[in-house]
């Protein structure tokens, strides 16, 4: 406690008297605001997830804000952390429904104070060292916590503080003299608050805000959003550059059929054909383009089945009907100015072909969400490699275009004591057991509203019948809809789910794409992800907008499945397939644009985890796939700088980490490439293991420079701190043993075989064997390729600094980076003690085949103080820890702490900062487990930097059994 105290005078004397102090300082206190970096809401749930009980008092709630705790809220109440809530009526702000939702948790007391002008915002998160307050101008509701600009001030406390004992006695004051929250109350309330006509409010100002505006003539005007507005610039600019096709990608619910008719009124052409793969989709965009364009009835007319309207202005025909060469020779080839293609990831199809190979319009434009194919078919081919637009789900989302949602994963039913998994039979799939613990989900996990409008996505045909029987016994109001039922059975369900006649319908793929309900507020997904195209396009089934959805409820029950790494992938659009920028999204709370959240219950996100780990994310197929997919999208062989500036390719470290240069790989998939010499092999090999990372950018630097001209050491060096760069002498020589390969150990010496640098008279060059292999000019490019993308790669790392705070090193990059002489990684062990510097490298979570004598106890007791052992057999008087204690009091020795989770994350370490030794917990101590009952010394390091909440977190939960 005692450390606690000082670090707590410390940081308030940092943040209210000098903020130039050098005192280390913890549990700053900080002004919270919402911006892209930062929000209310992250560090507002670091509290209340670690904390032993809490009080909250705010005036307004919204079922938004309440979904953001939700999650956090249901894991206290496993530990069995309770906490009061006290809210209002003030200004009937509160909608009844947000109170019913604060019934369904268990582990909260609510009350209702009626205090004339309530309008308090205040949260105090108690744990057993201190308490954690956030006082300021946010309510719990989603735009305060995330978006609106607001002030609040997060302050650290003991017990026994005036501010922290003043509020409680406020608190506790008002919790006296309220209400307790009761059905009853609920039931009062809410005929209160529909007496105000609260909801005719509601809708006039939803339709003061609407995109939509009517004439005298009933004709609809619509006003592009921003997708539409740039769509509409970048078509008319590739227009100007004489381009007759483009393709346009946006996120499904981003408006492309209006943007189409949007383009088609600036192209003002005379004939105009949309093409769609089913009549329903053709029927509701004849109907947009009418409500946009106008003009007489007879100018719209449908291609499809029994309607032939062969001479309408604008006609919408299935793909079906009009690819048979009958339908097709019925129309002159230049009879269409303007053709748009509708889904146009399916237009590498046959039907597809004869209709763009038959037709000759001035302009053809594609639309698509999905651009991606199972297959290797080149639709960006066919719109002549021209991709007028894009814009994916997370610009969408900050752009407000979509609705926001709030996901959650949720852990699957356990049968037989295993969550259900890929190998789970069909009948652990419909056990009335599964089927209670997904309507104990359906209801705490909610849904906008007062009425559920769900979609539920399952496995297969069998399991979406026994589901709707199952739950209709229940009470729900569902029914389930496969490829077996016909278009109209289909229509007449979703028109029972928009007028409330069916609470759910259960599909197994049928309405990926295609469908447009924007009134659901609620997706299930009850089958394993089975690819993060598919999850998109499903999780697009309820992101339109719909005036009486505030927001998307999206429930994903996660069992043992090994496609879960997915799941990341698909919410956050980054396919790098780079497992560590896995982990940090998944770690981070901030996955998601906007006022949007990912919640994930603790074992459902240790499921992820795991998946993320024994992911083949390198297998010769994804890579092969991904490679063809960026291929067919540009048009050529694509570069590593190509992969790696392309949101949809693969990392390129992914590939070189698999083999030992991207020649190698393209070989590998037989592609045509030159043939290497055995020399420029071993240099694209050294370039693509030891340079691409860019972890030190001053190699790369001295190459570049190199390539050029021979540089002299001194001007090198000048030029490189004048940069920014972290150069010192050490550095330098760091660098030229690292290229005339001194720094490796002799196994590695011989596979790069190659110096690539001369050092003579202080001038440094070109190796002759390096200089003499660039005369090949492809391998010349494939050189630079690899230095350019070092380079993109060093953005991710501080330069100035010799490592970054939270990146991750593995023992080799330590022992460059620190400047040893050489690579000691096999010698190195948990700890080294050498060239001025002690790094430790721990293992979080040790494997159970571990032996005992070395499965020490390392442990962080809190975000600043880590708990670290020696290597067994050893005492206080031991030379080694004799001369570590000595360096760090006499000459202030750097300890650098490096922390995986567990070597499931292979050979890299988090760099968490330096640290200091507490010399008063210095104790000679016995390993545990072990029959002989080793000697340790046991000590505390004060982190210089407090660890990251979300690394905290992610470290102590990685004992979760899944």
């Amino acid at each position: 406690m005692e450390n606690v105290r000082d670090n707590l005078l410390n940081a308030y004397e940092r943040g209210f008297i000098d903020r130039n102090t050098n005192k280390t300082s913890h549990y700053p206190p900080e002004l919270i605001i919402n911006n892209p970096e930062e929000n209310v809401l992250s560090p507002m749930l670091d509290a209340l997830e670690s904390c032993e009980s809490f009080m909250i008092s705010v005036a307004f709630i919204t079922e938004g804000g309440l979904a953001s705790l939700k999650t956090s809220l249901y894991e206290l109440n496993k530990r069995g952390v309770r906490g009061q809530i006290i809210t209002s009526t003030y200004l009937n702000f509160n909608k009844p429904k947000v109170f019913k939702e604060l019934l369904k948790i268990p582990n909260i007391d609510v009350k209702i104070t009626d205090k004339n002008g309530f309008h308090g915002k205040g949260y105090i998160f108690d744990n057993s060292k201190y308490s954690t307050m956030f006082i300021g101008s946010s309510n719990l509701t989603d735009t305060a916590l995330k978006k609106n600009y607001e002030y609040n001030l997060k302050l650290t406390s003991l017990d026994n503080g005036e501010v922290i004992r003043n509020f409680k006695g406020q608190f506790n004051e008002l919790w006296d003299e309220a209400v307790v929250l009761t059905e009853d109350w609920i039931r009062n309330y809410e005929s209160i608050y529909n007496e105000l006509n609260h909801d005719d409010k509601v809708l006039q100002l939803l339709e003061a805000r609407s995109p939509y505006r009517y004439d005298d003539s009933n004709v609809k005007e619509v006003k592009p959003n921003l997708m539409q507005v740039e769509a509409l610039e970048s078509l008319k600019h590739l227009r100007a550059t004489g381009a007759d096709k483009g393709l346009i990608i946006s996120a499904t619910g981003t408006g492309k059929t209006f943007l189409s008719a949007f383009d088609v009124k600036q192209f003002k052409p005379q004939r105009v054909l949309f093409i769609a793969h089913r009549e329903q989709i053709l029927a509701k965009s004849m109907e947009d383009y009418r409500g946009l364009l106008g003009g007489p009835i007879e100018d719209y007319g449908i291609y499809s089945g029994s309607r032939k309207n062969r001479e309408a202005k604008y006609l919408f025909a299935t793909i079906q009907t009009l690819s048979k060469e009958a339908h097709l020779k019925a129309f002159d080839a230049k009879h269409f100015d303007y053709i748009i293609i509708d889904e146009a990831h399916r237009s590498g199809a046959n039907s597809y072909f004869s209709i763009l190979n038959y037709f000759e319009p001035e302009f053809l434009l594609g639309m698509t969400a999905t651009p991606e194919r199972t297959d290797d078919a080149d639709i960006f081919g066919l719109f002549d490699y021209n991709i007028a637009y894009e814009i994916r789900l997370q610009k969408a989302l900050e752009a407000e275009i979509l609705s926001p949602f709030h996901y959650f994963g949720v852990t699957d039913y356990e049968y037989n004591g295993e969550v259900i998994s890929d190998d789970s039979p069909f009948e652990s799939l419909v056990l009335d057991e599964r089927i209670e613990h997904i309507s104990e989900k359906l209801g705490y996990y909610s849904h906008a509203g007062d009425k559920v409008r769900g979609l539920m996505f399952v496995s297969n045909r069998k399991e979406a019948s026994v589901i709707e029987n199952s739950l209709n016994k229940l009470g729900y109001k569902t029914k389930s809809l496969t490829g077996m039922h016909s278009q109209e059975e289909r229509q007449n369900a979703v028109k029972d789910l928009e007028g409330n006649r069916l609470d759910y319908l259960i599909t197994v793929d049928i309405f990926n794409e295609g469908v447009d309900i924007p009134s659901v507020n609620q997706v299930v997904m009850l089958r394993q992800t089975e690819s993060s195209i598919i999850f998109v396009q499903q999780l697009g089934r309820g992101l339109r907008k719909h005036e009486g959805k505030e927001f998307l409820t999206v429930i994903d029950f996660i069992g043992n499945y090994k496609n879960n790494y997915l799941i990341p992938v698909a919410l956050t659009g980054d396919k790098s397939f780079n497992k560590d920028k896995m982990r940090k999204d998944m770690i981070g709370r901030n996955m998601i644009s906007g006022v949007s959240t990912i919640n994930f219950e603790k074992v459902a996100k240790e499921k992820i985890y795991k998946a993320i780990s024994v992911a083949k994310v390198d297998s010769i197929a994804n890579l092969k796939k991904i490679y063809y997919y960026v291929k067919n999208k540009l048009g050529h062989i694509p570069s590593l700088v190509d992969l790696s500036q392309d949101a949809d390719a693969i990392n390129p470290l992914v590939i070189l980490n698999k083999f030992n240069h991207y020649v190698e790989f393209l070989e590998k998939i037989k592609e045509p490439t030159e043939i290497l010499t055995t020399t420029q092999h071993k240099i694209l090999t050294f370039l693509s293991k030891e340079i691409v990372d860019g972890k030190r950018i001053t190699e790369v630097k001295l190459i570049q420079n190199l390539l050029k001209e021979p540089v002299n050491k001194g001007d090198f060096q000048r030029r490189m701190r004048e940069d920014g760069y972290h150069m010192n002498d050490q550095t330098l020589n760091s660098i030229l043993r690292m290229l005339t390969l001194d720094f490796y150990t002799e196994q590695n010496q011989k596979k790069y075989g190659i110096p690539l640098i001369n050092i003579e008279n202080n001038i440094i060059s070109l190796s002759d064997e390096f200089r003499d292999s660039l005369e090949g000019v492809k391998y010349a490019s494939q050189v630079q390729d690899i230095l350019e993308v070092a380079e993109i790669n060093s953005y991710e790392y501080d330069q100035k600094y010799p490592l970054t705070l939270n990146e991750k090193y593995g023992r080799k990059d330590v022992c460059r980076l620190l400047n040893w002489d050489n690579d000691e990684t096999s010698t190195m062990y948990g700890y080294k003690q050498k060239h001025g510097t002690l790094p430790i490298f721990i293992t979080y979570h040790k494997s159970d085949e571990i032996e005992a004598s070395i499965s020490y106890e390392d442990k962080f007791l809190d975000t600043h103080i880590l708990q670290w052992f020696t290597r067994s057999n050893r005492t206080k008087e031991s030379p080694e820890i004799k001369n570590i204690l000595m360096a760090h009091k006499e000459h202030d020795l750097p300890i650098y702490i490096f922390v995986k989770r567990d070597d499931d994350e292979g050979k890299g370490f988090y760099y968490l900062g330096n640290a200091k030794i507490d010399e008063e917990s210095v104790e000679q101590t016995k390993m545990n487990g072990t029959e002989k009952k080793h000697n340790v010394v046991k000590m505390n390091l004060m982190m210089t930097h407090p660890l990251e909440q979300n690394l905290y977190r992610f470290f102590e939960e990685g004992h979760v059994e899944v």
